[in-house]
């Protein structure tokens, strides 16, 4: 018998495996559609823009992973999964891998230098995410 990547995971400890609750997927799915809706706004600073895209991206991938059934502390981690969560392609996870080493030298070093071409590209990466796990519709148990 053949074991799930994400099951795999779970044996090394790099994800719990947690029943899916489907007001805590609900939430995540309603504030990431917000602040990607918000990142959209051009009247914002790119920075804001590329907090609130990030931050979207973010929730609506730890939906994705509550879906299936697994949760992770780690933001990466998250993203990582979205290949077997969402079969995402590697261009929105490359868009997600760079817009993550762009927030951590924010978080841990203070300095944010964004271009529109990666918010951009972080923008579409999130939509698809939140297209993904919509289309994997309630969770069922």
């Amino acid at each position: 018998m053949t074991s799930s990547p994400l099951d795999n995971l779970v044996r090394v400890g790099q994800l719990k495996a947690e029943p899916p609750a489907q007001a805590e997927i609900d939430g995540l799915i309603h504030s990431g559609t917000v602040r990607l809706q918000d990142s959209q706004l051009t009247s914002l600073c790119m920075e804001s823009r590329f907090d609130l895209a990030y931050n979207a991206a973010h929730a609506l991938s730890l939906a994705a992973l509550r879906c299936h059934g697994y949760r992770s502390e780690n933001r990466y981690q998250v993203f990582q999964c979205l290949a077997h969560t969402l079969k995402l392609e590697p261009l929105q996870w490359r868009a997600l891998s760079q817009a993550h080493n762009k927030r951590n030298l924010a978080e841990y070093e203070g300095g944010l230098d964004v271009d529109g071409a990666l918010l951009d590209a972080l923008i579409r990466s999130a939509q698809v995410v939140l297209n993904g796990v919509t289309a994997l519709g309630p969770v069922h148990r």
